[in-house]
């Protein structure tokens, strides 16, 4: 039983009960936000959901924003734990690899609603703060980047740069819920997680090919792709911008720029 704490005058608080509560309104709060918007979603329609007064939720939220932003950290907060519960049902670290992708697609596959969370979160705050998600993914990535290390060292992952697999692996999955979310595909999770572990983990070239897709042929590839499509770094985004300015010629197409 958790202890009542004394918080000066008045009734006792019951920390088990005022965290309860939070859950109920972030659990309110957060479907009531997916499913009208943020900009249409009324503080008294959430009290009542939650069967509380409105001034119930001013002592756990300063306000809508704030009450917005705790529902999509909570939502967060959920995902690293199931993904982190999916990926240990396994003790060989590759498996667990790929289990987090398993749990990752179960996840979203379940809770809709907070890609819901998630795309609200960017059209409204945009200018306000680095998305949850990205936050989230920096503060929990470590324990990740350890177990990839250990994969490379024992020779069972490519000795390639840590960050890379990371960045890959993690704008692979984002760009999946995304994907999923609005295609409303009717593959299974099940489906789906084989088809990104098949290309993601096996790849997609034979063995005759994988020799000739070396670092160089691919930045050979790069270079070429940006003279065909007018781009660089600074300039032309291909959608209307003016062009690029022509490049000098090349002596040699098959060499890649250093």
């Amino acid at each position: 039983m958790v202890a009542k704490r004394a918080s000066g005058p008045g009734r006792p608080v019951d920390e088990e009960l005022r965290q309860r509560r939070r859950e109920e309104i972030l659990a309110v709060a957060g479907r009531l936000f997916a499913q009208d918007g943020y900009a249409a979603t009324d503080l008294d329609v959430v009290a009542r959901g939650v069967g509380v007064g409105k001034g119930t939720i001013y002592r756990y939220f300063q306000n809508k924003a704030d009450l917005f932003l705790a529902t999509v950290d909570d939502a967060m907060h959920a995902m690293d734990d199931f993904v982190q519960k999916v990926a240990l049902s396994s003790m060989d670290p590759l498996e667990q690899m790929t289990l987090a992708v398993y749990g990752y697609l179960v996840f979203f596959r379940r809770n809709p609603h907070v890609v819901e969370l998630l795309i609200q979160e960017r059209a409204v705050f945009r200018d306000h703060r680095k998305s949850m998600y990205f936050q989230h993914l920096e503060r929990n990535v470590g324990p990740w980047r350890e177990l990839i290390h250990v994969l490379v060292r024992e020779g069972r992952v490519r000795d390639v740069p840590v960050e890379r697999i990371i960045k890959v692996f993690s704008d692979m999955l984002y760009g999946t819920m995304f994907a999923s979310y609005f295609a409303r595909r009717e593959k299974s999770v099940d489906e789906h997680f084989h088809d990104l572990v098949d290309v993601a983990m096996r790849g997609v070239l034979s063995p005759s090919e994988e020799s000739r897709w070396d670092e160089n042929a691919i930045r050979r590839l790069a270079h070429l792709a940006k003279r065909a499509s007018d781009w660089n770094e600074q300039g032309s985004d291909g959608l209307g911008s003016e062009p690029a300015s022509e490049e000098k010629p090349v002596a040699d197409e098959r060499q890649c720029p250093e």
